[in-house]
């Protein structure tokens, strides 16, 4: 029997009520994936820093993750609360969760504060988006785990078929 690589996942992306609002985000996962050759590993950021479900949401002030990592932005709530320890924390318990795990690779749910691959919201809590990843992706990749999206790893998934 085949190993299956070991890979990362936000937890709501695989059906699990973990998003700030209780509810999954499995819609957002194209269909076939995680493939068969794939163990996926659950992990909610958030909730491993700390925070409950469901819980405010929260955006990222003045930067990106790369920037809550270095103090220079921060997470802020809706309801104003500075949330940056938590996500500081549950970062740092995703890695090692990635690391005990055997994880090289990682698919996050775009738009997450935490998850964002490539973009997340700019703060104001009105829909915008800003570029550049969540406070987990950027400790992911800080670590050298490789983080897609969904939809990348979708295409990812498709080229490999091709071959």
């Amino acid at each position: 029997m085949k190993e299956r690589e070991p890979v990362l996942y936000s937890a709501c992306l695989l059906g699990i009520g973990c998003a700030h609002d209780g509810r999954h985000r499995a819609h957002r996962l194209p269909p076939g994936l995680p493939g068969d050759s794939v163990r996926a590993v659950p992990v909610c950021p958030e909730q491993l820093g700390g925070l409950p479900t469901p819980r405010a949401p929260a955006e990222i002030v003045g930067g990106s993750g790369r920037d809550v990592l270095s103090g220079e932005a921060r997470v802020v709530s809706r309801r104003g609360a500075d949330v940056s320890r938590a996500f500081l924390r549950g970062a740092a318990e995703t890695i090692r969760w990635a690391n005990a795990a055997g994880c090289t690779r990682a698919v996050m749910a775009p738009g997450s504060p935490s998850c964002g691959p490539r973009w997340h919201y700019d703060g104001s809590f009105s829909g915008r988006r800003a570029e550049g990843p969540g406070v987990t992706v950027a400790a992911l990749e800080a670590a050298g785990i490789a983080v897609r999206g969904p939809e990348e790893e979708r295409e990812a998934a498709g080229k490999k078929d091709c071959r």
